[in-house]
């Protein structure tokens, strides 16, 4: 007990900077997201089959594999086939490629989500403001997307808070998040070396930040509440 005393201000301290990380990689990842799948739901939903066709499989390709091998695959694949890396190198190459390939692949999975919110709100709606002389355009930014954004709420925020965890697996292309931190001090880091404690308390971090997000999604879900459809 003595021991851990010792180490946990050296500890803390190095969890503190993985977590910045993890939290910068989880925010980077919402605001690239969140928009992008809207995008990838008109596609999807084009009346262009084409590029319906085309958007459908890309995200059954994205959702039909796992995370971490995509998350190799935009690191190391384009500099395999162009001969040099096109992320740049040290921990800014490794966080603009993590960002990158979990914007995508949440974007794909966003994209489901607005999807079936969209297809939930009644077609009669929607003819209802053509004969208004609305235009589609007008129609979903001030008919279906309210609606849209009520029915969505809760699978977005499963999946938000299945981002933060998620996060770990930056750590296979060696991107300094917190689980990257805590296992630093199993192999030897800071003069501590054999800790298995470090890793098991980033458990901690976890829990507190997603502590925080299920009562702010909570509120947001609640304050729309009074919008019944």
């Amino acid at each position: 007990m003595d021991l851990i005393l010792e180490q946990f201000p050296i500890v803390v301290k190095a969890l503190n900077v993985g977590f910045m990380q993890t939290l910068k990689l989880f925010f980077a990842t919402l605001i690239g997201a969140v928009p992008l799948g809207l995008i990838i739901t008109f596609g999807s939903m084009s009346r262009f089959k084409p590029l319906s066709y085309f958007t459908k499989i890309i995200v059954w390709i994205v959702r039909g594999t796992p995370l971490m091998i995509q998350l190799l695959i935009f690191y190391y694949f384009p500099g395999l086939v162009l001969g040099t890396p096109i992320w740049g190198s040290g921990e800014a190459g490794r966080f603009l490629a993590a960002a990158v390939a979990f914007i995508f692949n949440y974007a794909c999975y966003f994209s489901e989500i607005y999807r079936g919110g969209i297809q939930s709100v009644p077609l009669g709606q929607e003819e209802a403001g053509l004969v208004l002389g609305m235009t589609k355009s007008q129609i979903f930014f001030k008919v279906k997307l309210l609606q849209m954004i009520k029915r969505i709420i809760p699978p977005m925020s499963n999946e938000i808070i299945t981002l933060v965890k998620d996060t770990s697996l930056a750590r296979i292309i060696a991107l300094q998040e917190i689980i990257y931190a805590g296992q630093t001090f199993m192999k030897g880091s800071q003069g501590i070396a054999g800790a298995m404690w470090p890793l098991f308390f980033t458990g901690v971090y976890y829990l507190i930040f997603n502590g925080i997000l299920t009562l702010v999604l909570g509120a947001i879900e609640k304050k729309l509440s009074y919008y019944k459809v």
